[in-house]
């Protein structure tokens, strides 16, 4: 089952041919083990205890750097996909705090009720419904709507319940458990969660504390870019417009984005997405809000293609001209 980006099929329309100069920039994953520590993304298997804070902590000081953060916090007692994010790395958060999420959780009933009756009001449960946040929650207790993907039934096995959950970020699975309960008018509470997908980043490549911390003592080279993920992999949910180089040291500087800097885009942008701006050598740039949509930057020679720009490049990578 997917999550609703990784349903989409984006196909790529070329707007004008242009080339890249080798002498500037560098792709994501020829990056020295320096730069992957100013510009990377840790896929941490968050283990059960420590709070998110901390845990982006500890990543702080095995990797010695200066700043670290996490998109989206679990709670102490839950494991599971929590990418940090480090050094000028850090901004990409916000992007991921709204991506979709995953979990596999346990939810224990408090009596027993036929299967037939569990898979039917679990059918009630997808799509969208309404949430209360817990009284212990970093949000405003109201009353909110919330978007379930999908459900996979893994196992019922007496009062427990095995199930994956595709939902919207900020969704509640403690309350979702609850209020199934609550449904089913036996009461239910969520005995386990690990979370498997934040966004692009799933449990199929996530590392350990441990490991981490192994790689970096040891600095094994290997072993650390496996650890730390290009910046560029926390944009795979977003769609992306890629400029060419003497465009590239404008949006550094926090110009918006006009249509004669494009070269190629994805197809189906929609005015108002938060699209990805990338070098031609996949380069991160920028993030920001689409004034346009594909078919206009395809088909207009003048214009705003996109605003309220978060930087991730910094200045003078990329020449304002092309230098012979």
């Amino acid at each position: 089952m997917k999550l609703p980006f990784e349903k989409i099929e984006r196909k790529i329309a070329i707007k004008r041919e242009a080339e890249t100069d080798s002498r500037y920039g560098c792709r994501p994953e020829k990056r020295s083990v320096e730069k992957i520590l100013e510009y990377g993304i840790v896929n941490l298997n968050k283990p059960s205890g420590p709070t998110s804070h901390q845990v982006s902590d500890y990543v702080k000081k095995i990797l010695k750097v200066q700043k670290a953060g996490h998109s989206g916090t679990l709670d102490p007692n839950v494991s599971g996909v929590l990418p940090i994010a480090i050094g000028r790395a850090t901004k990409i958060v916000q992007v991921l705090l709204t991506a979709g999420k995953e979990y596999v959780s346990i939810i224990h009933l408090h009596s027993e009720i036929k299967e037939d009756k569990i898979r039917e009001v679990l059918n009630e449960f997808i799509g969208k419904i309404m949430q209360l946040p817990p009284i212990k929650s970093s949000v405003k207790r109201q009353l909110r709507e919330r978007e379930i993907y999908y459900i996979e039934i893994l196992e019922i096995s007496g009062r427990d319940i095995l199930l994956k959950i595709g939902c919207q970020a900020g969704t509640y699975i403690r309350k979702y458990a609850h209020d199934l309960g609550e449904k089913l008018g036996t009461g239910a509470h969520m005995a386990e969660l690990v979370r498997t997908k934040a966004g692009p980043f799933n449990y199929e490549n996530w590392v350990t504390l441990q490991e981490l911390k192994d790689a970096f003592e040891m600095k094994d080279e290997k072993a650390i870019r496996r650890a730390i993920q290009p910046v560029e992999n926390g944009v795979g949910h977003l769609p992306k417009l890629w400029i060419i180089d003497t465009a590239v040291d404008t949006i550094s500087h926090g110009a918006a984005l006009s249509v004669p800097g494009v070269v190629k885009l994805h197809d189906n942008i929609n005015q108002g997405d938060i699209v990805a701006i990338m070098t031609l050598k996949d380069e991160l740039v920028a993030i920001g809000e689409a004034q346009m949509n594909s078919q206009n930057i395809l088909a207009q020679s003048r214009g705003i293609v996109a605003t309220k720009l978060r930087v991730f490049m910094q200045a003078g990578i990329y020449p304002k001209f092309v230098r012979k």
